[in-house]
């Protein structure tokens, strides 16, 4: 009877979609209700308090509960939108879930510390204020101070201990947490060898930690290490980026066989119980999909099935590969982006299972909200979408302490 509801449901969705804009030909699949999956995935003690809390509405602690009943569905869409770096007063306005900090945030510290402590004093849900920390190339504490100008690599960070690892990071996470950044935008779990056996490009760029499960030890002692310094972590790039194209900035293909993207994923499903959100890939692996790993529902699905828990968070949806792969056009104009192709952006994304959007552009971000409160209105599928990934971030931000 439920499925046959939730079908339904699913259906009357999906009719609206192609009604409203012209929707790629694909087979959406569509997501179990996190309640009803709580009855065979309960939570961990360290996770949730020890009562009947898989009885609430998706499984929330119960000390969220007043929270969550005084959200609307906007305030509840807005926190799946994490934005580049604004002003106070304008994450203030709109109540964003998230941040997401550059390297040029921190040229100016006073500056940038005073924003994210009125952010933090005035907004009723703390955000997520997230920076890339990967070290090596991706160093965005360079500016900080002298010391940190260079920072380990993964590839350096492999061949070193456990402990010297956990001890850096704990360092590394201190700088974060003093400047108020709570979220690192690392490790990179991507293969250092692309189907070929070639060094893949994370693995040239130093960027990867390796593609052997036999690693995660280490992987495990960073991330460890940033959390005793309040800073939680991110894997990337799901289900594992072995493409020699920049994603960033036109559409990347992989041809990787099957065989061996299941394989890439041993090594996020291994550490799923350690890294509480995983960024998913904008890469398209061809003998999955043509859609970009981002807006293929069965690939949210497949690093679903390995964590229902975790926050699943898009690179950036205002990338020029995305937004060209929707509309259908090499060439997009970013000021003059269409606002039909825009909705289906946004519409893609979530369809697929995405729980937490990030845009670079702050005003797009304002339409991404409304249009997520407004599909809420046109359907309960979409609703419940919002909800149940509203409900997993405010999850994640009470387990991590951001939510006192």
């Amino acid at each position: 009877m439920y499925l046959k509801r939730a079908a339904t449901i699913f259906l009357a969705a999906f009719a609206f979609a192609q009604a409203e804009d012209s929707q790629p030909d694909v087979q959406f699949v569509p997501l179990n209700s996190l309640t009803e999956s709580l009855a065979n995935v309960p939570y961990t003690a360290e996770a949730l308090p020890q009562n009947d809390s898989a009885q609430t509405p998706y499984g929330l602690p119960r000390e969220l509960l007043p929270l969550w009943d005084s959200l609307t569905i906007k305030q509840k869409a807005a926190q799946m939108v994490m934005v580049y770096m604004t002003p106070a007063s304008f994450m203030l306005e709109h109540e964003f879930g998230g941040y997401l900090v550059m390297k040029n945030h921190l040229k100016n510290l006073d500056k940038f510390t005073d924003n994210i402590r009125t952010v933090n004093e005035n907004m009723r849900i703390k955000p997520l204020v997230a920076a890339d920390q990967e070290g090596g190339y991706v160093n965005r504490i360079s500016v900080v101070a002298p010391q940190w100008e260079h920072t380990p690599s993964a590839k350096q960070m492999r061949a070193m201990s456990e402990d010297s690892i956990r001890a850096l990071a704990k360092r590394i996470g201190a700088v974060l947490d003093s400047v108020g950044i709570n979220l690192n935008l690392a490790p990179v779990l991507d293969p250092a060898k692309d189907s070929r056996g070639k060094n893949s490009f994370m693995e040239e760029s130093k960027r990867s930690w390796g593609e052997d499960t036999l690693n995660a030890p280490k992987v495990r002692a960073f991330v460890q290490g940033m959390r005793e310094s309040n800073v939680a972590c991110v894997s990337k790039h799901f289900p594992g980026y072995d493409s020699w194209t920049n994603s960033d900035h036109q559409i990347a293909v992989s041809s990787t066989p099957r065989a061996k993207v299941a394989k890439n994923v041993e090594f996020f499903k291994t550490l799923a119980s350690d890294i509480p959100v995983t960024m998913m890939s904008s890469v398209s692996f061809v003998r999955i999909s043509s859609r970009p790993a981002v807006f293929e529902p069965k690939i949210v699905k497949m690093a679903r099935d390995m964590s229902p828990e975790t926050v699943f968070l898009t690179d950036d949806l205002w990338g020029v590969s995305l937004r060209a792969w929707v509309s259908g056009n090499e060439r997009v104009r970013s000021k003059n982006y269409p606002a039909k192709d825009f909705r289906k952006l946004v519409r893609t994304a979530l369809m697929a299972g995405n729980d937490m959007f990030m845009i670079t552009y702050p005003q797009k971000a304002v339409e991404m909200v409304n249009y997520l409160a407004a599909l809420s209105k046109q359907s309960k599928y979409y609703r419940e979408r919002i909800e149940e990934s509203s409900a997993r971030i405010l999850k994640m931000k009470y387990k991590a302490g951001i939510i006192k």
